[in-house]
């Protein structure tokens, strides 16, 4: 007898790079698996804001320079068309100078174009389901290498932090810091759970949709200082 549960549908993925050989590359990877469907590909920027406002997969994968639109300004169009869609950018360098603007314009997080097979299936997954692939250490190295293309370093820390409580604002720091919230639980003598809790009062306090996000809007708004 047939199982009749309903299998869970496969993530759609939209394929972003101006090199036709990398965009068949990752299509043999990615197409051998069962739970990953690629619906699109896109030469350009432009194609691929086209592409993911016509078809909303749930990923794209955005290469850095492609010609017409980069994809630091196509992940911003589809952020701010409030897409139900999640950008993973890739990009040649582990430390690409456009790697900070792409997360500022709304990225859920990056990996190197050499990135192995199954930890690219991995970051498409954790993306997919809501959640940044951006090791908070690996995002404070890059925030610290470019703190010129941050804002004015005596930037006002916007109102909405005012929303936050005492240790929220304390939870905020300690992930900026790139502390895993095992770690912040056990700085601040509570239980993890407690951590993620108030890590998701922040996120949500603040309009954020992850951990990248919040620690881009730590070091924009001054909270924490690169270097610090």
């Amino acid at each position: 007898m047939a199982d009749s549960r309903a299998r869970p549908r496969p993530v759609r993925i939209l394929l972003a790079d101006d090199q036709p050989l990398l965009r068949t590359g990752f299509r043999m990877v990615l197409g051998a698996e069962a739970d990953l469907d690629i619906v699109a590909e896109a030469g350009d920027g432009v194609e691929a804001v086209e592409l993911a406002r016509r078809l909303t997969p749930d990923v794209v994968l955005m290469d850095i320079r492609m010609p017409r639109m980069d994809g630091v300004s196509a992940t911003r169009a589809i952020v701010d068309a409030r897409l139900p869609v999640r950008v993973l950018i890739l990009t040649t360098f582990d430390l690409d100078e456009y790697v900070v603007g792409a997360l500022r314009a709304g990225a859920s997080g990056f990996l190197a174009k050499d990135v192995p097979a199954e930890d690219l299936v991995t970051a498409i997954h954790t993306v997919a389901a809501g959640d940044a692939v951006v090791a908070p250490r690996i995002l404070r190295r890059l925030l610290d290498r470019f703190a010129d293309a941050l804002p004015d370093p005596a930037a006002v820390p916007p109102k909405a932090l005012s929303a936050l409580t005492e240790r929220e604002r304390e939870v905020l720091v300690q992930v900026a810091r790139g502390l895993s919230n095992a770690e912040i639980a056990r700085a601040l003598s509570v239980s993890e759970t407690t951590i993620k809790t108030h890590v998701g009062h922040v996120l949500t306090k603040l309009g954020l949709r992850d951990r990248v996000q919040a620690v881009v809007l730590a070091y924009e708004s001054g909270l924490v200082r690169p270097g610090a």
